[in-house]
């Protein structure tokens, strides 16, 4: 008899406890999906545009940005981006949270300490050329010796030049470098103030067509991608806000491929470009492959070596682990899977 009782009341209290246990673990469970729920959002998400990002207009235009934030009371506030440097100064410094730059321009300022991540592909073009005036005697980049040369230093178009003077035996203490921004680069060679100009699109399309301007050297192979980039401060705090705005990225990019004849009218107008311009100049970008993937950080390797070649950074530099730390597929692979689940489903 005294067993029995005493049978009883160990199963009376394993019981309790078990119930308690499970309702604990219940609440805590509640309440780490409750936490991850309530990820943090900033109270404005600050959003580059510029020329050489067509979609970036696009976003701006159609206002998708601004609607998937709106329910959360988060603001969006635009800044225009005249080249890569810019973008990555304005990033550095905390004045926009996402910044428009071609690859190279973003290794640069990860080798100079930054800590900046490069987490979509907004675009695989070639903007990027060698230009002279019509009647220039100058043919070809060896003939750019002793010259004076228009280009925006830390930009795609400038390591455009270097390496296009490094394959033949140049370097930038060969030429005469004259710093300037895209646009009074152009103007620049226009006018005569310089004898070449390492150009980027939209100028360097522009000035083709509308003044004549003759190129004298194109590599495909020596253009960067256009990579969104963030802070890695951002990134640790704002983890749901990168994602959503890397969302609305890939929704704008997937419009731009089916509705080509729109992207340009809306590029041309809002870049302030002829419709025969930006025509010319989206007939030159590839939308595919946002998902940073291993030809993109192989290609940025390769590129990489001419920063040390030209003492653009420390020469005991790392940049193969500088790429590696820089290039950050994660986001942007996981949004784009998400948009293929629901074309499956569809």
């Amino acid at each position: 008899m005294r067993n029995e009782l005493l049978n009883a009341l160990v199963r009376i209290i394993c019981n309790g406890f078990v119930r308690i246990f499970f309702s604990g673990s219940l609440l805590l469970v509640l309440y780490v999906e409750s936490a991850l729920a309530a990820s943090p959002l900033p109270s404005v998400v600050r959003v580059d545009y510029a020329d050489f990002n067509p979609l970036s207009f696009v976003l701006k235009k159609i206002g998708w940005l601004e609607k998937e934030f709106q329910a959360d009371n988060v603001g969006v506030e635009w800044f225009y981006s005249s080249g890569s440097n810019l973008a990555l100064e304005h990033l550095n410094s905390g004045t926009i949270d996402f910044a428009s730059a071609a690859g190279l321009s973003s290794v640069l300022s990860r080798a100079k300490g930054n800590p900046i991540k490069a987490v979509y592909i907004f675009s695989h073009p070639e903007w990027l050329s060698l230009v002279v005036t019509r009647d220039s005697p100058i043919t070809a980049v060896s003939d750019l010796k002793g010259k004076r040369i228009a280009a925006t230093p830390g930009t795609d178009p400038w390591f455009f030049l270097l390496r296009a003077l490094s394959e033949v035996g140049l370097h930038k203490s060969d030429v005469m470098l004259v710093p300037l921004p895209h646009s009074e680069g152009r103007a620049a060679l226009e006018h005569h103030k310089v004898d070449a100009w390492a150009g980027g699109d939209p100028y360097s399309t522009s000035s083709q067509l509308e003044s004549g301007s003759r190129v004298i050297y194109r590599n495909i192979a020596f253009n960067s991608n256009g990579f969104l980039n963030i802070s890695e401060s951002f990134a640790a705090q704002y983890p749901d806000a990168v994602l959503r705005v890397i969302k609305i990225y890939e929704r704008v990019r997937r419009w731009a491929i089916r509705h080509p004849d729109e992207l340009a009218l809306i590029y041309a107008d809002e870049a302030g470009l002829s419709l025969q311009v930006a025509s010319v100049i989206l007939s030159k970008v590839d939308f595919s492959r946002p998902v940073p993937g291993a030809d993109d950080i192989n290609g940025l390797k390769s590129a990489a070596p001419i920063l040390l070649t030209e003492e653009l950074v420390e020469k005991e530099s790392d940049l193969n682990s500088v790429v590696e730390r820089l290039v950050d597929p994660g986001f942007a692979s996981k949004q784009v899977r998400a948009f293929c689940g629901k074309q499956m489903k569809q």
